[in-house]
This record gives C-alpha cells, sequence and structure tokens, in this order.
C-alpha cells in the first residue's frame, strides 16, 4: 500500500507539473520574443516542459497513463479560459489604473483561443501515439531517439497548427513556424538528459510501476 501511494504521488506531481506549465503557457503566449534573432511566443519554454512530462510518465506508466495526463490539461484549459473571460468583464476597482494594460495582456481573441486547443490536442496526443509507437518499435531501448523524434515532429504540428490559426493574414506566419520549431527542437535535445535523470531516479526510488531496467540504449 505504501509503495502504491508513493507511485500515486510521483505521477501527481508529475500531471500537477504538466498542467501547470501548459496553463502558464497560454498567458505567457501573448508575448512576442526574438531568442538568438527567431521570433517566438514567450510561453515555448512552458511548453515544452510538457512534452518531457509526457515522455516521462509514457516511459514509465504508459500510453494510457500519458493520456490520461495531456486530457487532464485539457480539463484545466477549459476551466482557465472562462477564469480568464470573467477577470476581463468584471470592473477593475476605482483606484486600480491597470485594467487596460490587464485587457492587453490577457485578452485573447476567440482565434487564439481556438488555436490554442486545436494545436494542443493535435499536438500532444500525437506526442503520446509516436513516442509510444517508437518504444514498442525499438524494443524499449533508446529513449534518447524516442523523445527526441516524437517531440520533434508533434512541435512542427503544433507550431504550424498554431500559428496558422492564431496568426494566418495578421502576421508572416512562415519566420513564426520555423522560428518557434527551432527553438523548440533546440530544448528538446537540451532536456534529453533531464528525462533520462528524471526516469533514472523515479526508477532508482522505486515511484514507478515500471521498476524493470531499460534495455540498452
Amino acid at each position: 500500500m505504501e509503495q502504491q501511494l508513493r507511485e500515486e504521488r510521483a505521477f501527481m506531481v508529475l500531471a500537477g507539473i504538466f498542467v501547470g506549465s501548459l496553463v502558464i503557457a497560454s498567458v505567457l503566449a501573448s508575448k512576442i520574443i526574438t531568442v538568438f534573432g527567431l521570433v517566438v511566443p514567450a510561453g515555448v519554454l512552458a511548453y515544452c516542459i510538457t512534452f518531457v512530462v509526457t515522455d516521462v510518465v509514457g516511459e514509465l506508466w504508459g500510453e494510457r497513463h500519458a493520456n490520461m495526463v495531456v486530457g487532464a490539461g485539457f480539463v484545466a484549459l477549459l476551466a482557465a479560459f472562462p477564469l480568464v473571460w470573467l477577470a476581463l468583464a468584471w470592473p477593475p476597482a476605482p483606484f486600480w489604473p491597470h485594467d487596460p494594460a490587464f485587457h492587453t495582456i490577457l485578452g485573447s481573441t476567440s482565434r487564439i483561443i481556438v488555436a490554442s486547443f486545436t494545436a494542443y490536442l493535435i499536438s500532444q496526443y500525437h506526442d503520446v501515439w509516436a513516442f509510444n509507437w517508437l518504444k514498442q518499435l525499438t524494443a524499449g531501448r533508446h529513449l534518447w531517439l524516442r523523445n527526441n523524434l516524437s517531440t520533434a515532429v508533434s512541435q512542427l504540428l503544433d507550431s504550424v497548427v498554431f500559428i496558422t490559426i492564431a496568426f494566418f493574414g495578421v502576421m508572416p506566419i512562415v519566420p513564426l513556424i520555423l522560428g518557434q520549431w527551432a527553438i523548440k527542437l533546440v530544448i528538446a535535445l537540451l532536456d534529453t538528459p533531464v528525462i533520462y535523470a528524471t526516469v533514472w531516479l523515479l526508477r532508482r526510488r522505486r515511484l514507478s510501476p515500471a521498476l524493470e531496467a531499460p534495455a540498452k540504449g
């Protein structure tokens, strides 16, 4: 029983990191930043964390649990956006002068909201499926390959769908897509040691049901 509780706590912590990163990424996406000359939404780093979590969960708990995390994230977004709309619609206190800035930052258009939901569902479920398919194909070996390949394709899907729906006809979408995807690829490469370390730590501390050592690679 104690072992099961420890496993559940580890899973809940990862799910919490996923949901928190997803929601804050949606807020930060309203700002466009420049990274090494490439233009990307400021939420790109937080959003990339979600792919790290689903890969770790998929590796240790399997595809079903990874899809559960993705589903929980979608519900969190559904809950967050009405709360943001309510805060925007609520009249500000007479002494608070920052309401125009608040609306500028959080007043996402319906286009961006539709883009966020569509890109999220397509990219996240594809990532879980691709990671699991590659895991079966490689007989559980080469975690680095499975992580980077599934994430690279999924992030491309996410960038194309989100940028096209949100900014087509408003901003030059090709530079945004290429810039966002390039930064995401770099982050995916850099987060590979993090994924290995997390998987190793959870297996070592017996905090996941997948306790067997993975095949070499």
